[in-house]
Order: C-alpha cells, then structure tokens, then sequence
C-alpha cells in the first residue's frame, strides 16, 4: 500500500495486509523499548478489532481503516495520561469533518466519533508501563449500510466521501490516515508541551466544545453494572464526565463507563 501523506507524519509507518489487531501487534513491538515515538501501524483488513469495555470491532475487509500510535510518554505518571483517548477523538473528530461536508461531527465521551449521531469511529487506548501509550482506532471508510455493525453506525462513503468504490484505494486510505495524523500529533505535542495538563494546554476545553454530551441527558452503565441517569454537565480537570443526577442526589464524576445520549429528559 502506497501512503506517502501518512508516511511523511509517521517517526515508522508498517503496512499489514492482514492482522488480527493492530494495537496488539503495537503494544508487542513498543514493549521492546526500542520503538520511536509516533510510530504507526495500520491495515484494512483487521479480524479481531477490540473495542473499549470488551467489545469487538467488526471491519470488513478493505472497507475499514484499522490504526495504532505509539506514543512515547516515558515515565509520566498514568494519572497524568488520561486524556489521551480524549484528545485521540478530538483528533479523529476533526479528521473526519475535515473530510465530509455539510453534517455535524462531533465527539461523543469519552472518545467515539458521530456523524448526525451515528458512529464512524472508535478508540481504545493502551498503557505500557513505563515505555508509553498505543492508541488505537477504528474508521469506517466505504462499509455499506447493510455491512454496518449496528443500526447507530455510518461510514465515511455514507456521508458523500470517496468515488463510490466498494473498497478505499491506496489514496482514499491516504487522505483519511493522514489527516488523522496531523491533528493527532498537534494535539499530542500541546499537551506533552504542558506537563499533560489539559487546562494549560487549553485542550479541556477544546474537548468539551467538541463534546456532544455535554449538556444531554444521559444513562451511563457503569464497570459495576449499575446505572446511572442524569445529565452531563462538564468534563473535569481528569478527563471524568461530570454528571449531574436524576436517578441520584448530587454530582458524579464518571472515570468510565458506557454513555448513553438520551432523547428526553
């Protein structure tokens, strides 16, 4: 595959025809310790995508885009690097509206991407203890509405992108992994450049300008089971989903969980 926009932002860029997940195969390499940082791994034809809280990732081949980063945090304190899925899918967000027009992208927490609220994208982040961060994502690119994995799901090609092929070019895969790339590594180094502080870096509140859930009333499933109503409210200085309860007395910071954007209140 020729990606030469992609291979000019990436420290490495590895090509695979075909892999089971391409951050596991990430996460093996960066484990060495000898992988710079930025350092890319993508494919469109991945067969055991996961998901965030257990979930696989469906991709039919060649209609997908299945990408990880190595990002080199050394020994900062993982308290300090949850937002990185955070920024990762305000990075993807503004990849994805660089490339459609005319439909309203946004970012659902903690970090799936919505086209007219429908989900395009999806990250899941990984720490390496002392070494760094692969982040990985999902895009949908030509998937066709009956290929789709839920009903709540849309495509690149299914908001006006590409030339109709039923499956992305070199160049469409290109045009999709690059623009992911600039944002993700402007948005990375401002927040490396702070400390990994995200009101300092101005980046909290980019995020939450690009969060669709603020101000939704939400259901959140949480780890535990439980369920949570209410209406969020804000993103904190941790990255947590500020809620505001119905269903609760008070306000709850969500570390993780499932959001659900409610229609009513």
């Amino acid at each position: 595959m020729h990606l030469p926009l992609s291979n000019a932002r990436a420290a490495r860029l590895d090509v695979l025809p075909r892999t089971g997940s391409t951050n596991a195969e990430l996460v093996a390499l960066a484990s060495g310790g000898a992988l710079a940082h930025f350092s890319v791994l993508v494919t469109t034809d991945q067969t055991a995508g996961r998901g965030r809280l257990g979930r696989t990732w469906l991709a039919p081949a060649g209609k997908t885009l299945a990408v990880s980063v190595f990002l080199a945090t050394g020994a900062v304190s993982p308290d300090r690097l949850g937002w990185l899925p955070l920024i990762t899918g305000l990075a993807m967000t503004r990849a994805v509206d660089s490339l459609i027009d005319d439909h309203d992208v946004s970012l659902k927490w903690p970090n799936d991407v919505h086209v007219d609220g429908l989900k395009i994208s999806g990250i899941l982040a990984e720490l390496i203890p002392g070494v760094g961060v692969v982040i990985g994502a999902g895009l949908n690119l030509t998937t066709t509405a009956s290929e789709l994995p839920t009903p709540t799901s849309t495509s690149l090609a299914l908001n006006g992108w590409g030339d109709g092929s039923a499956t992305a070019d070199d160049a469409m895969v290109d045009a999709a992994l690059s623009a992911y790339l600039v944002e993700l590594d402007s948005l990375y180094s401002g927040l490396a450049a702070a400390a990994f502080d995200a009101d300092d870096s101005g980046l909290r509140s980019q995020v939450a300008a690009a969060c669709s859930t603020i101000g939704r009333s939400v259901r959140v499933d949480l780890p535990d089971g439980d369920q949570l109503f209410g209406t969020a409210t804000a993103i904190d200085e941790s990255g947590r989903l500020v809620v505001s309860g119905t269903s609760f007395d008070g306000v709850r910071a969500i570390a993780a969980g499932d959001v659900t954007h409610l229609r009513y209140a």
